[in-house]
């Protein structure tokens, strides 16, 4: 696991690790191999007198000549000859493991390989930590001149070297591009050497790092270097649905995973019947939905007189009996009667006791009207009356004195608010319809 995130204490060992800045296990850099020889203390005679150096948390590693001997061992920090400068980086491998590891990636062992010159100390330290602080920065402006100048590619990554006099830029793009303007535009803001580098987006994704669907660390930042073809059929042979976002990676690029059980799957899948996608029966013809692999059973969906039946799982057994049957021109009964039978598990006591009707709660009588409605309520009363300047509607105890002549209220003793005539005197005519003795009976009393 690349700790990115894990801050440099004192003598440049990374804050939490308790082994003096390196991981015993080779979780500090990505893609890193267990150095389990240095651990053993064991004097080896046969050494190649090359160790391998990580620089940037294992997004790149390559050899050098160990002429120090035992005075930089796996874990220091070292610094190397770039051919043109100095870098500071990590041993992450020494011993007869360099051997295995050179020709694991076709180096050979007679290759010219530059020397290590020292180890680094507090200074070289401070000025590689200035230089991957500016890689951010550096990498947003770098974006930003590549869209100015409208060339299509996508500047992944940038890693500056320990001396600060070159800057490595790598990209990722669908084709050829011609970046000798934006070269010169990068040393013209940057003043420093410039070298760019076209990589694949797998291997952006190996340099950047993340975390996956499985809740896991990306297998190409943590341990997987060579990358296989991948493709559909190795999601079909596996009868995982065909989805693109699902099965797609964080590189846009289909998962390195769908390989690594697939042959398992093939195995699997030699023991099954060769095209039985349809079994004929005396009832129709049952069409195969899909398979169990690991449990050997096939699902098939029956028909009945042209309508959908039940589906039906048999065993990839019964299924070659059936397949030999229709080649002799015989069809079975019913497949119903040849499904696989499911044990139906009892229930288990627990122990548990019954409580219905044991306990009985209270019942919680609730309000129609909160006390907080209510004071809204109240409070838009209030407004009306002030907007309407006195003219508030009357209570409802209380009924407006009418006469018996005009048959309609004193417009003096109404409190009611004005609403037009025409308002009025609807309302008027449909109290007069609904109480005929409004006028002269003084016990009726008109809602309002």
């Amino acid at each position: 696991m690349g700790c990115a995130s894990c801050s440099s204490g004192t003598g440049g060992s990374p804050m939490g690790c308790e082994n003096n800045g390196h991981c015993t296990s080779g979780r500090c850099n990505k893609l890193n191999t267990y150095d389990w020889l240095s651990q053993l203390q064991i004097y080896d005679n046969n050494d190649l007198g090359i160790v391998e150096v990580s620089f940037k948390n294992g997004a790149r590693k390559d050899f050098f000549q160990n002429e120090l001997g035992d005075q930089a061992i796996t874990g220091d920090m070292v610094v190397v000859d770039s051919g043109n400068g100095y870098d500071v980086g990590r041993i992450s491998l020494s011993g007869d493991l360099v051997r295995l590891q050179m020709k694991k990636k076709n180096i050979p062992e007679n290759r010219q390989f530059n020397n290590i010159i020292r180890r680094a100390n507090a200074r070289d330290l401070e000025k590689l930590q200035d230089a991957r602080s500016s890689e951010k920065e550096a990498l947003v402006r770098a974006r930003v001149i590549s869209r100015t100048l409208g060339l299509e590619m996508k500047i992944g990554d940038v890693e500056y070297q320990g001396d600060q006099r070159k800057a490595t830029f790598y990209y990722t793009a669908d084709g050829r591009v011609d970046f000798r303007e934006l070269v010169k535009q990068f040393a013209k803001d940057f003043r420093i050497k410039i070298e760019m580098r076209q990589i694949g987006s797998r291997q952006e994704s190996a340099r950047i790092g993340g975390i996956g669907s499985c809740g896991r660390e990306l297998c190409c930042s943590t341990w997987l270097s060579d990358f296989k073809t991948v493709s559909t059929s190795a999601a079909r042979y596996q009868y995982i649905g065909i989805n693109q976002s699902k099965l797609s990676g964080q590189c846009g690029r289909l998962k390195c995973c769908l390989n690594y059980e697939l042959d398992t799957y093939m195995d699997a899948l030699e023991d099954f019947p060769k095209r039985a996608d349809h079994l004929k029966t005396k009832f129709g013809t049952a069409q195969m939905i899909k398979l169990d692999i690991f449990k050997g059973i096939m699902y098939y969906g029956t028909s009945i007189d042209g309508r959908r039946g039940p589906v039906v799982a048999l065993d990839k057994n019964q299924v070659k009996i059936i397949l030999e049957m229709n080649r002799r021109n015989e069809y079975p009964e019913d497949l119903m009667s040849m499904q696989i039978t499911k044990e139906v598990v009892g229930e288990v006591d627990m122990g548990y006791a019954d409580g219905t009707g044991e306990i009985e709660l209270p019942e919680i009588r609730k309000n129609k009207k909160s006390s907080r409605s209510k004071g809204r309520n109240n409070e838009k009363r209030a407004q009306s009356g002030s907007s309407n300047k006195g003219n508030s509607r009357p209570p409802k105890n209380t009924v407006p004195e009418k006469s018996e002549k005009e048959g309609n209220s004193n417009p003096a003793n109404d409190s009611r608010p004005n609403r037009g005539p025409s308002n009025s005197g609807k309302r008027n005519n449909r109290r007069k319809k609904r109480n005929p003795n409004n006028g002269g009976d003084k016990n009726s009393t008109p809602k309002t």
